[in-house]
């Protein structure tokens, strides 16, 4: 449909943390567009911050876990709760199988692809409802608390961002770290990992460099032994959390011809599918670049200001990929939130003032509007 006639539709496919973000943004065109959005869970449920969700799933779940009622700039956006199970590109639309079993078809003028990745124990593609959510976040805590040692595997920010909020919230027990490299967050800036290293020290964690594990087919939460490619003796453990970053995109209900090597969505650098005419695709399952950044940098706010130009006729904007990572690593601690920057700068931000910046700048700025609960 030309957006010259009528009202364009835009199907978001995926609500989860940038796609709940690029359906927030479209829904500022409300005069020409109709959104319309799909997710596996009945409420928005974030991928972030996997350490503060095991250790105190309350707080995480005031931020990450709330319900799509609650967003104002939502209330003109259709939710559909869903699974995703095919596009047809010549009919323009895609299929989706509801909670309740029923087969429907979305039409669409643009498609957004935000359908995330699944990894390890906290990203699953599955279709949950709230009730499903809450038992699954008090399922995986309680696994946390119950167990005297844990050994936390993998180099990355879910890493170490889960071995300081665990060993903060549970001073008496042991937290391990095993990474392959000499260094971890090797996709930060050095200094970054400098100033990591010694709050992870300061709070006893136990840092083993040069330990590359076996990882079993399963990276769910699991028991130890951890067994190592590298040749050191097997490392015992209660509890075995794998954040390894072996992230599979929620893909397959695209056809192949979308899709790179790997499986991830081809983009161009208007976050536009090559090819493809009126689809789009951002954040984890977008092949933007090696780090799939778009996910952060501003990539929901830009692909949803290019789709609504777009149907419009107007030109649209090229996304930048950053040097380096950045951001918080570590999550909320009893001494403030530390933001990294892209230059390996440290910015810290007390507990109060990020409160205050989480329900009054990020719930307005980000989201235009969050209801209270």
């Amino acid at each position: 449909m030309s957006a010259t006639i009528g009202r364009a539709r835009v199907v978001v496919a995926g609500l989860g943390d940038t796609g709940l973000i690029a359906a927030v943004n479209l829904a500022r065109y409300d005069r020409q567009i109709d959104v319309v959005g799909i997710s596996t869970t009945s409420a928005w449920l974030s991928g972030r911050d996997l350490g503060l969700r095991l250790a105190r799933p309350g707080r995480w779940a005031d931020q990450y876990n709330i319900a799509f009622s609650r967003f104002r700039a939502l209330d003109r956006t259709r939710v559909v709760h869903g699974t995703l199970t095919g596009l047809d590109e010549g009919a323009r639309t895609v299929t989706v199988r509801s909670a309740e079993g029923a087969t429907n078809r979305e039409p669409y003028d643009a498609l957004l692809i935000a359908t995330g990745v699944r990894n390890g124990a906290w990203r699953r593609p599955d279709l949950q409802n709230q009730a499903g959510i809450e038992k699954g976040l008090a399922l995986m805590h309680a696994r946390v608390a119950a167990a005297e040692s844990i050994a936390i595997v993998g180099g990355g920010p879910a890493a170490m961002g889960s071995a300081a909020q665990l060993a903060e919230a549970f001073r008496h027990k042991q937290v391990s770290v095993y990474f392959p490299g000499d260094r971890a967050l090797t996709r930060h800036h050095p200094r970054v990992w400098d100033l990591v290293r010694s709050r992870l020290e300061g709070l006893g964690v136990r840092l083993h460099p040069r330990h590359r594990a076996e990882a079993p087919s399963d990276t769910s939460l699991s028991s130890g032994p951890v067994r190592f490619a590298t040749g050191q003796a097997p490392a015992e453990a209660a509890l075995v959390l794998w954040a390894i970053g072996r992230a599979r995109p929620n893909t397959e209900w695209l056809p192949r011809t979308l899709l790179g090597a790997e499986g991830f969505v081809r983009v161009e650098a208007n976050l536009s599918v090559p090819g493809h005419d009126g689809i789009w695709a951002v954040g984890d399952v977008a092949a933007s670049d090696p780090l799939r950044s778009t996910a952060r940098n501003n990539g929901a706010e830009l692909v949803a200001r290019n789709i609504a130009r777009s149907l419009r006729g107007r030109g649209t904007r090229t996304w930048r990929s950053p040097s380096h990572a950045w951001g918080s690593v570590l999550g909320p601690l009893r001494d403030g939130l530390h933001v990294f920057q892209a230059s390996g700068g440290d910015i810290r931000y007390s507990l109060q003032v990020d409160d205050l910046l989480e329900r009054h700048v990020i719930s307005r700025l980000i989201y235009r509007g969050v209801r209270a609960k």
